[in-house]
């Protein structure tokens, strides 16, 4: 016993130990790229850096205004979860609880595919299908607008939301449906009253990575 004991904390310190430098790691970058950034920011002016409406990096009056790129990257990721997190969480619930089992494995066959594709082909297919599609549908001289962006990162987001939320269900004793069954709830009723509340915090933790992979990865990037 003693012995099974000192084993969990050497793991414990092992694990703790690799998340400490993990975060280093991260801290250091970002204080890297802060430090690099001060003197161009510094030049520009950090009112005139934030707040600016134009960029104009090559014009003969060069201007560097970032806050079209934020507010894009706001209404974005906004628009896809307005969309992503819904579609996601009702799909999660219908695979651990109501699916058949042949549909559920294609469906998850599905998912899992979704979630192994780059997010620029994500973007080249919104690219290639959405634009031109939002073009012809809106008579809009150009496609290339937020609907897109949204509609696309939507789908990006989709397989992260489904599957912590399937995890997540999927964890809940059964024998809470057992006895809500028992006492007369429907099936229905049992899903959304009881085993969703009991996997609160698995979807929440869903929703949160969900919003961290639509703030980080836009659809082109090359990851």
């Amino acid at each position: 016993m003693k012995k099974k004991q000192t084993m969990e904390d050497v793991v414990h310190g092992v694990f703790l130990f690799l998340g400490l430098i993990t975060v280093g790691c991260v801290l250091l970058i970002t204080v890297y790229l802060i430090v690099s950034g001060l003197p161009a920011i510094s030049k520009i002016g950090l009112g005139k850096f934030l707040f600016g409406s134009e960029w104009a990096s090559t014009a003969a009056e060069a201007k560097f205004g970032i806050l079209p790129f934020i507010l894009t990257s706001v209404y974005g990721t906004c628009g896809a979860i307005l969309i992503g997190v819904p579609v996601g969480f009702l799909t999660a619930v219908f695979l651990s609880k109501m699916a058949p089992k042949k549909l559920r494995t294609v469906m998850e066959s599905a998912v899992s595919l979704l979630a192994g594709i780059p997010s620029v082909v994500y973007g080249l297919v919104g690219m290639l299908v959405l634009v031109p599609g939002i073009r012809k549908l809106f008579h809009v001289p150009d496609g290339a607008s937020l609907l897109a962006a949204i509609i696309v990162l939507a789908i990006m987001i989709l397989p992260s939301i489904i599957k912590v939320s399937v995890t997540a269900l999927e964890a809940v004793p059964k024998e809470y449906e057992d006895a809500s069954l028992a006492l007369g709830a429907t099936p229905v009723e049992t899903y959304f009253k009881v085993s969703v509340p009991a996997a609160r915090s698995g979807i929440a933790a869903a929703v949160v990575f969900a919003v961290l992979m639509a703030l980080i990865f836009k659809p082109g990037d090359k990851r």
